[in-house]
Formats: C-alpha cells, sequence, structure tokens
C-alpha cells in the first residue's frame, strides 16, 4: 500500500459519507458525530475513498487493517531473480563465493539467472564456459533445478527446488 490513509482527527472534511462497523451504509454524517460514534466503538474513523460530496470513511480498526493488507502484499510479491555473472577463467575461491551466494538465495525462494561473459579471445574457447556452467548445475545439486540451460547465450536459470 503506498499511501496512509487518514484516520480520526486527520479527517479535515465537514460532512462524511460513514459506513459503520458492520458493513452498514450510514449515509452523510457530520465528521464530529463519525468520530464519536467511533470512539464509542473503540475503533477508528479511517477514510477509504473519495465521493462527490463527500470522503467515504469507514468504522475499523486501523492497526489491524494495516495488518492484514502488509499480508496481502507479501503474498502477493513474486519471488524475484537473481543474476551471478562469471568469466570462463574465474578464480576458485571467486567461484565457491558465488555458488554459496547463490545456494542462499535458492534456500530464500529466489531464482538465480548465471551468465557467462566471454570477450576477444576468449569466444575461440566457448567449450570452457559450458563447462563451467555444466560444474554450476553439479555443484548446485538439490539446492535448486534448472530452468533453462542455453548454450548458444551461456545462460543458466536456476529455480528453487
Amino acid at each position: 500500500m503506498g499511501k496512509k490513509q487518514l484516520t480520526n482527527r486527520q479527517i479535515k472534511a465537514p460532512k462524511v459519507l460513514l459506513i459503520d462497523q458492520d458493513q452498514n451504509n450510514q449515509g452523510l454524517t457530520e465528521t464530529r458525530e463519525a468520530l464519536k460514534m467511533a470512539e464509542a466503538v473503540g475503533l477508528d474513523l479511517v477514510m477509504v475513498g473519495q465521493s462527490k460530496e463527500a470522503p467515504v470513511t469507514r468504522i475499523m480498526d486501523y492497526g489491524k487493517f494495516q495488518y492484514q493488507q502488509s499480508k496481502r502484499q507479501k503474498q502477493t510479491s513474486k519471488p524475484t531473480v537473481k543474476e551471478v555473472k562469471l568469466r570462463p577463467n574465474v578464480g576458485e575461491s571467486d567461484y565457491e563465493l558465488r555458488i554459496k551466494r547463490a545456494q542462499d538465495w535458492l534456500d530464500k525462494g529466489n531464482s538465480v539467472k548465471f551468465l557467462v561473459r566471454l570477450r576477444g579471445r576468449e569466444h575461440q574457447h566457448r567449450d570452457r564456459a559450458t563447462d563451467l556452467l555444466n560444474r554450476v548445475v553439479d555443484d548446485l545439486g538439490e539446492a535448486g533445478k534448472v530452468q533453462s540451460f542455453d548454450k548458444r547465450a551461456l545462460t543458466l536459470f536456476v529455480a528453487p527446488a
């Protein structure tokens, strides 16, 4: 949820369209009256929308509403794709570090894209790059399953197992 809604005394309009805690439309009500009604039941008056004549407000537990919104946001967020770039002559310690980091990402539910970049004369030894990607597949083992392996583009997509 991007912007924060106005609550209780932040609502400056003289009159509001009120929906009470039981989802019943109370119609056009003075803001002070609506605030008193909300306080009487121990809930908040929250502005949920705008109409032509007055803001639309609802009597609800605002803290609970925010919690449910954040939960819904987390459920709909999709897993991200992390990228690991390698060179065909990568050092052993760098390689192990990148594999370990990729395993951590896979454990957290993210997908990982491995990309081998070639420069200059390295293009003559593409077989070394494909061997490196095959080694990545072997080293990741059970941590992830291969989604796609493109030998022409030298890319490898691995999804969490």
